[in-house]
């Protein structure tokens, strides 16, 4: 394809690098809303769906965990596939299989089926995330190219940030099923934009074998210890499934490493982390990043599901982390390129972890926001909101704006250009495969804190009935009409939970502080 035009300082793109850049946009932007849209919609998804054979906090979590793991799993292998058999070919087939996953997540008759269908989502998100980068990066050349990554950045951003914005506007007006089906329209146009303006391309040197048998193994390794490790604690640890599942899962995950040194072309070659500053980060990124995705799935199911706001009210009051992270990102990454990287990676996850530790102080009783269109005084948030959850929030964004981007210069610093591909993919994978493993510590954590809590306030309610578990979940309303009495119980109950996992989630912030200020403490060594 004929490269954009130099026009003085600027570059004009022709008509057909237009429209292949906008399907790598729609495309990637599907992925990325998927992965925050589904948080406001949880508390409808558990009120409104049945379920036979996991409770409502479990199918919540395997909602969130199956797409990461999967996504995660399978990002590299994705990248590998789209190199040889060709880009075009396959961000079109992630397209096709992401638009039908999503119609499968809109019409899913149960929570079992919706956790499931979520799995196989995640798959179809790896072939598309990799894919759009190596369309646009074999499209565009030189300054064009950067300007496009840059564009392609900046509106995949943005999505993302207004995900949750959109989720709480859609599950309020529409339902919590437009969260998915909203994907199609996007899909069908990218789709069409990939058949008839993309050119393909394929890398020559690409090599034909692909570690299949990693990818499985990883896959294995997450999914097999987040599956064991939530039902286990849901169903007892002597439940065949949560057996069979952490035995798998600790099998692969200590055959994993040993696979990666002995395979000829392995997923994840060994010798990049003996780069001292690529291990750290990327050490970093799993502790700062699963912290980051396992709160914002609790936060805004304390907040709808048992503070009382609305999926909107909720969005609103959380936006503050993404406007933060969006406005002050840029600056930030080009003061951390004069001063150095150490101290905003040392200091940005110590700002996190307050964030987070004072969102986990939100009183159960704290008035909640409930903004409606029909009543314009209702847009205006209580002061409840803005002196809690929006303050908190602010702290929360502006740490993680302090982190991101000078996270990603050192860790594509750390490694030559000819694997910059390669080690951004791994890092990209790590970001999200945190999420299922550290969401399942939560999970633990969450019902041991609540049923435990419950069982203390009301001694004459058998908290280890499966009954009783299933009409009073954690961090959900409960299922029936209940006394007064008992309905404040699940409440405090639940407060009590999500302030221990929001703990949780500061010191897993805090522990990447300490990763990045000693091990980055000789900041450009190896």
């Amino acid at each position: 394809m004929t490269d954009a035009v130099p026009d003085g300082r600027r570059f004009v793109m022709t008509s057909a690098q237009r429209r292949t850049l906008l399907a790598t946009i729609l495309g990637s932007a599907a992925v990325f809303l998927d992965g925050t849209v589904v948080n406001i919609a949880l508390a409808a998804i558990g009120r409104d769906l049945p379920a036979t054979t996991i409770s409502v906090l479990e199918g919540q979590t395997y909602i969130v965990s199956g797409y990461f793991a999967t996504l995660a799993a399978l990002l590299v292998l994705a990248g590998a596939l789209s190199d040889y058999y060709g880009r075009r070919r396959v961000f079109a087939i992630g397209i096709t299989a992401f638009g039908l996953t999503s119609i499968l997540c809109g019409l899913a008759a149960s929570l079992e089926l919706l956790a499931i269908f979520r799995v196989l989502q995640g798959a179809a998100g790896a072939l598309l995330i990799p894919g759009s980068l190596s369309v646009i990066t074999s499209v565009f050349e030189g300054a064009a190219r950067a300007r496009a990554i840059g564009i392609w950045a900046a509106a995949t951003s943005a999505t993302t940030a207004a995900g949750p914005l959109i989720g709480g506007v859609l599950v309020d007006v529409v339902g919590w099923r437009a969260v998915f089906l909203i994907n199609i329209p996007l899909l069908a146009a990218a789709l069409w934009l990939t058949l008839r303006y993309m050119p393909e391309s394929r890398d020559p040197h690409a090599p034909a074998r692909f570690d299949w048998l990693g990818a499985g193994v990883a896959c294995l390794a997450v999914g097999g210890l987040a599956l064991g490790a939530i039902r286990g604690q849901e169903r007892g640890w002597d439940d065949p499934v949560a057996v069979v599942a952490l035995c798998t899962g600790i099998v692969a995950i200590i055959a994993f490493p040993i696979l990666m040194a002995r395979r000829p072309d392995p997923l994840v070659p060994p010798a990049l982390f003996r780069r001292r500053t690529f291990a750290v980060v990327n050490l970093s990124t799993l502790l700062l990043y699963g912290a980051l995705y396992v709160s914002l799935t609790f936060i805004y199911l304390y907040l709808i599901g048992v503070v009382g706001y609305s999926p909107l009210g909720a969005a609103l009051a959380v936006l503050p982390v993404s406007i933060l992270l969006t406005a002050l990102s840029t600056r930030v990454g080009t003061v951390a390129g004069q001063v150095g990287a150490r101290r905003f990676l040392a200091v940005g996850p110590v700002v996190v972890a307050i964030g987070l530790a004072w969102l986990g102080r939100t009183p159960v009783d704290s008035q909640p926001w409930r903004p409606s269109m029909n009543d314009p005084s209702s847009l205006v948030p209580p002061a409840d909101v803005v002196t809690g959850v929006m303050a908190a929030s602010t702290v929360f964004g502006v740490g993680m704006a302090l982190v991101v981007a000078p996270l990603t210069a050192t860790l594509m610093s750390s490694i030559p250009v000819r694997q910059a591909g390669l080690g951004s993919a791994i890092n990209n994978a790590i970001s999200r495969v945190g999420q299922p493993l550290l969401a399942a510590i939560a999970f633990i954590i969450a019902t041991s804190a609540f049923y435990a809590t419950l069982g203390s306030t009301l001694p004459a309610i058998d908290v280890a009935d499966p009954a009783i578990r299933a009409t009073i979940p954690p961090l959900n309303a409960p299922a029936a009409v209940l006394p007064a009495d008992v309905v404040a119980a699940s409440r405090q109950a639940s407060a009590d939970a999500f302030r221990l996992v929001m703990l949780m989630c500061a010191a897993l912030a805090a522990a990447a502080a300490a990763v990045n200020g000693f091990g980055l403490r000789r900041e450009g060594s190896e």
